[in-house]
């Protein structure tokens, strides 16, 4: 049985059994109960009725949440010399081409999102043992692998986020901070609800939704009734 500290099970008392709250409801209590000292994040879990072993069941996609992540998100940019000022007006925190790939390779990993444009990646591919296993090899389902520079390191240091499918058939996406308003936190939400609905695969059978919570990175999960999500219009 999995053990809890005071502070968690003293927490988790003030969330109300087999309730199902309305979103709004659920991100007020969730700012209320955070009590560490640091501003935690918020994270959506989501249980789909997909199974991800079926290729026309997996889900990986991107949203551009609309009040941002609020975290300071470093780029990195791999492309040819020629496209550098591109990558640099954007305000790029890293931009090379084959000196970039060699220091990633001797073990440089200072970012959280590696761009590169299409002609590069042939260079790149030697990296994917570096890079798969931490989520950050380019790709254009992540919307890494990008011929338009400026557009895409904007979208990513203006809040980008990519959502994938684990492989029990849930996705983890963190939508915000405990610091945002209630209904910065809520628009946020309400673009990753029409994101994943948007991007339903064409394999995906039965009931669609199954459960959703949100949490802070310390406190308990709380489930949100998703009908009511889905019904506001924004």
């Amino acid at each position: 049985m999995r053990k809890y500290s005071r502070r968690f099970q003293q927490v988790l008392q003030k969330v109300e059994k087999g309730k199902l709250y309305s979103p709004l409801d659920a991100l007020q209590l969730l700012a209320s109960l955070s009590d560490v000292n640091f501003i935690e994040t918020l994270e959506a879990h989501i249980v789909l009725g997909l199974d991800p072993k079926y290729a026309d069941q997996q889900l990986r996609s991107t949203v551009v949440l609309p009040k941002g992540t609020g975290k300071n998100i470093r780029v990195a940019v791999v492309t040819t010399e020629e496209r550098f000022p591109d990558a640099i007006s954007a305000e790029a925190d890293i931009v090379g081409f084959k000196d970039l790939i060699d220091e990633i390779a001797k073990g440089r990993l200072d970012f959280d999102k590696l761009i590169a444009t299409p002609d590069v990646m042939v260079a790149i591919a030697k990296l994917g043992r570096i890079l798969g296993p931490r989520g950050l090899m380019p790709s254009p389902k992540a919307g890494t692998v990008a011929t338009d520079l400026i557009s895409a390191v904007n979208e990513f240091k203006s809040g980008k986020v990519e959502y994938r499918l684990d492989r029990a058939g849930i996705l983890h996406v963190p939508f915000g901070k405990v610091s945002f308003s209630v209904k910065d936190l809520f628009l946020n939400l309400k673009a990753l609800q029409e994101s994943i609905d948007k991007n339903r695969p064409a394999g995906a059978k039965g009931k669609y939704w199954k459960s959703i919570h949100v949490s802070t990175t310390m406190g308990p999960s709380i489930p949100i009734d998703i009908s009511i999500l889905r019904e506001v219009i924004v």
